[in-house]
């Protein structure tokens, strides 16, 4: 791997998920400020401020911790108050969290002058407080979808390999070696290790194979076929160069490769190890097929992927369990498992840094996995749990039905249902979510996910 680009990924993708937190928080500025609510803070990030800047009553800034982002409205707890139509509170008995709950009422609160209590999140309307909750995270599934058309229509999509060469391997490994390697001595020759056919031949990325011991050569399954079939034969193979055509003498080694099905999986024994077979190996990859996706079927792909973000999220759970037994145990770890913020920029990191792509397919990845991660952060934000936006709407919609039903019954308008008394479920919430980072991190860096091996 290239030091150099492994770093260049991470920082394009830190860059892509802080440009898509920065655009999930401006969801909720924008109609916040549109209904008049005082905003006193956005942040992109957490932790300590690296920059920030003051424009009106609002503070612009970027934090440390690119794990998320937020703004900050005055009122996000209601005064007890007016949670109880305007009357002073009745004496109340202490209990657990009660100091806990009235600390984050003020600090909620403090920041509201005098005359401004109409400018507060809990004085808004119910359908306003849904479009500004649900503004974050519709943003996160636009943006979501606009990446996936940019790679579905932009770069299309895969339609099998052609007979034009895309990478020339230089070292021919045996496929069991090469599984028993150490991940970093994976993508590099090792002393000893035999050149490919390929490699001694010259052949170059952009080579067109028209012909193969005489055969003329049409796709690439028949190129593949023949190649297998061909072990230990020194033959001619045609290519075409800058649009001349040109005959090499190519020597098929024989060598231990991959047992790969009709659907291109590699195929497994009974005991799951990898399955393998002696036969012929040119040492090149091929070029694949690419065309725009039919716009007909571009809502149906999209859908798919929603659902697919969906499944991932409910199944999150029994999957962490998984995850914690991997990082304290001899467990392997599953490659289609979850992965932290580390884990994602390391990926980054591996996609930038492979010579068998070019730089139009590394950004393809890069944009699909940018996409992926949109459609999750709509799909997890909309869990209804606080501080989730998800448990913000769930409670406006409760509220809205809890007035509806009072006016139903003739005993007037409610006040704001007091969100202040879901803290302690919201503190278990957030415990849960800073375990599961730190649990993601520490298993992302100990046994992180690979793409390439």
């Amino acid at each position: 791997m290239t030091a150099a680009l492994f770093i260049l990924g991470i920082v394009l993708m830190l860059v892509g998920i802080s440009v898509s937190v920065g655009l999930h928080e401006l969801g909720h500025l924008l109609p916040a400020k549109r209904f008049g609510v005082k905003v006193t803070h956005y942040m992109i990030g957490f932790g300590p401020t690296l920059f920030s800047f003051r424009r009106g009553e609002t503070e612009y800034g970027i934090k440390l911790l690119p794990l998320g982002g937020y703004i900050a409205m005055p009122g996000m707890y209601p005064p007890l108050e007016a949670t109880e139509g305007g009357r002073p509170p009745a004496r109340r008995r202490a209990r657990l969290f009660q100091r806990t709950v009235d600390d984050a009422r003020e600090v909620s609160n403090q920041e509201i002058g005098p005359g401004e209590e109409g400018r507060t999140f809990y004085a808004l309307s119910v359908p306003k407080r849904l479009v500004v909750m649900l503004g974050g995270p519709c943003v996160n599934l636009v943006l979501g979808i606009v990446i996936m058309a940019i790679v579905l229509f932009g770069f299309g999509v895969a339609k099998g390999p052609s007979t034009t060469v895309a990478t020339v391997v230089e070292c021919a490994v045996p496929a069991s070696e090469a599984a028993a390697r150490p991940a970093e001595q994976k993508s590099e020759c090792q002393p000893g290790d035999q050149q490919t056919p390929a490699w001694q031949a010259g052949l170059r990325p952009g080579d067109t194979i028209v012909a193969l011991d005489g055969q003329r050569i049409s796709d690439w399954d028949q190129l593949s076929a023949l190649i297998r079939t061909d072990a230990g034969k020194t033959v001619p193979l045609t290519i075409e160069r800058d649009g001349a055509e040109q005959t090499l003498e190519v020597p098929i080694i024989r060598t231990e490769r991959p047992v790969t099905g009709a659907d291109g999986q590699q195929e497994t024994n009974a005991d799951g190890s990898p399955k393998t077979a002696q036969a012929g190996f040119l040492g090149i990859g091929p070029t694949q097929l690419r065309e725009p996706l039919p716009m007909a079927e571009f809502p149906g792909q999209v859908g798919h992927m929603i659902g697919q973000t969906f499944t991932a999220l409910i199944t999150l759970p029994q999957k962490l369990v998984g995850v914690g037994q991997t990082a304290f145990t001899d467990r392997e770890r599953d490659p289609n498992g979850p992965i932290g913020m580390v884990g994602v920029g390391r990926v980054a990191g591996e996609i930038a840094s492979q010579s068998q792509f070019d730089v139009a397919q590394k950004a393809q990845i890069g944009l699909s996995l940018l996409g992926s991660l949109n459609f999750f952060l709509f799909a997890f934000n909309m869990v209804p749990l606080l501080p989730l936006d998800g448990g913000h709407i769930a409670v406006g919609l409760y509220e809205g039905a809890r007035r509806r039903l009072s006016l139903l019954r003739g005993r007037g308008p409610t006040g704001p249902f007091d969100t202040a008394k879901l803290l302690p479920l919201t503190y278990v919430v957030i415990g849960a979510m800073l375990c599961m980072t730190a649990l993601l991190a520490y298993v992302d860096i100990v046994k992180p996910v690979s793409l390439f091996g």
